[in-house]
């Protein structure tokens, strides 16, 4: 435990789902590294970019009381000296978010890629709030040899059910409600009942709502042993993401 370092990657505005990444990294190395960058060539838009909350002497303050022993808060010629080469996340990059935010994974996975250059931990640690991107990560990782073992953390809640994101701060009290109906969704045993369940709430946009197979990504069958529902969309132009495995509870 002493010789390994356990990190976390971040772009900041860290929320208490956060900080249980940074707890269970304490949990695994008594050297938990804590990165804060906020990567460009995951947005979609400049306007995008620029609405990304940021605030690096809080983050440091919450993620130091979580346990983090180091903060690493990169320039991006820190990160991006030269010329950038970016690192494709494949097929599996290219469907549900990767379809309706084309390059977000290719850049995910650049940044991903430059970050353990630097750190080269023995752990990393990410949460399944993200899942296709914590999917792309643990498959380039075993594709390459990379002796970092991904860890993952479920995903964190409010006490209403609404997962928790640093995109959530750009929600109305009104919009905030709407947004329960996605983990509302979740519940639903079939793609049917979730797009009806989603229907029910006009102020939000469906992007995908879907339930798959967590190995493969492919659509769920019956005998599909391991079904996840997934959904993304939009409330009032803020972009939420969620899934759950079937048959969890909240």
């Amino acid at each position: 435990m002493q010789d390994s370092i356990s990190f976390v990657p971040t772009m900041g505005a860290l929320h208490a789902g956060h900080l249980e990444l940074i707890r269970r990294a304490r949990e695994l190395s008594a050297t938990v590294l804590v990165s804060i960058f906020v990567n460009p060539l995951q947005f979609e838009s400049a306007e995008d970019f620029s609405k990304y909350p940021s605030d690096l002497a809080g983050d440091t303050a919450k993620a130091l009381a979580a346990g983090a022993t180091e903060i690493w808060a990169p320039t991006y010629d820190e990160v991006y000296p030269h010329q950038i080469v970016k690192v494709s996340a494949g097929p599996l990059g290219e469907i549900f978010e990767g379809r309706h935010r084309v390059g977000h994974f290719d850049g995910m996975l650049t940044i991903v890629s430059r970050l353990f250059d630097y750190v080269k931990p023995n752990y990393a640690i990410f949460g399944e709030k993200d899942f296709q991107q914590l999917s792309i990560i643990k498959k380039w990782v075993k594709e390459n040899g990379l002796a970092i073992d991904i860890v993952a953390v479920p995903t964190v809640r409010d006490s209403d059910g609404l997962a928790l994101s640093s995109r959530n701060i750009q929600l109305t009290p009104e919009g905030r409600r709407s947004a329960l109906i996605i983990s509302r969704a979740l519940h639903g045993r079939s793609r049917e009942e979730m797009h009806r369940i989603l229907a029910t709430e006009p102020n939000f946009e469906v992007d995908y709502a879907e339930i798959i197979d967590e190995e493969t990504f492919e659509l769920a069958l019956p005998e599909t042993k391991s079904p996840r529902g997934i959904i993304a969309g939009w409330i009032n132009g803020v972009r939420l993401i969620d899934n759950m495995r079937m048959g969890s509870d909240l």
